[in-house]
């Protein structure tokens, strides 16, 4: 099998590995919340109402657990259903979706996306057919955060014996994809090393 073939297979396969190897997924996962500097701009920059659209939310830990903590409303989409129960059993009074972030409507819109440790999950072509569907979930205002890969590239990694994919575009090429759907970029780390070296973008609807 080819490099090219190999990356677009792992890219393929994501959503398996992780309806799989759900609780091994929750076992290992970091919850030092390196993240909480981030994920403090993303609520402080949001409106009044800090609805959160949670995309590829997992068994929502780290990541919705503390925004539930700072007071936001948590829809979280993810493509596993053992994740999803997890959550569920976590956090019953939010909302837990199943459905492929990728072709999601659910035509209606969020004071807060998150995409965090997701979308670099997905093929870049995948990437770049993401930033409408935010636009669609989205109204001015509404403030976006995600980690990508500090520049555009594509890697396989191991999970419990299986391969994983991860992409990135370039920044700029993030920028141009915010930019034509109508968001703005309010703040922008690439390797944060307060951040466990993640590239982060936050941006903002307008």
């Amino acid at each position: 099998m080819s490099d090219r073939s190999a990356l677009d297979e792992a890219a393929k396969g994501i959503v398996g590995v992780y309806r799989r190897h759900a609780a091994a997924f929750d076992r290992v996962r970091n919850r030092s919340l390196f993240e909480k500097a981030w994920l403090d701009r993303f609520v402080d920059a949001m409106p009044d109402g800090r609805s959160v659209l949670d995309l590829g939310c997992g068994m929502g830990e780290p990541i919705a657990s503390y925004l539930v903590k700072r007071g936001c409303r948590i829809t979280g989409v993810d493509s596993s259903p053992p994740m999803l129960d997890i959550a569920r059993g976590r956090f019953p009074d939010h909302r837990w979706l199943e459905a492929d972030m990728r072709t999601l409507s659910l035509d209606e819109t969020f004071d807060g996306i998150i995409a965090w440790d997701s979308l670099f999950l997905l093929s870049t072509d995948d990437q770049r057919k993401m930033f409408p569907i935010f636009a669609a979930h989205s109204e001015p205002g509404t403030v976006l955060l995600f980690a990508s890969g500090p520049k555009a590239s594509e890697s396989l990694s191991t999970f419990e014996g299986e391969t994983l994919y991860a992409g990135s575009l370039e920044n700029d090429e993030y920028r141009e994809l915010m930019s034509a759907n109508g968001f703005a970029v309010i703040h922008h780390i690439n390797d944060d090393p307060d951040c466990d070296f993640h590239t982060v973008w936050l941006a903002r609807r307008q």
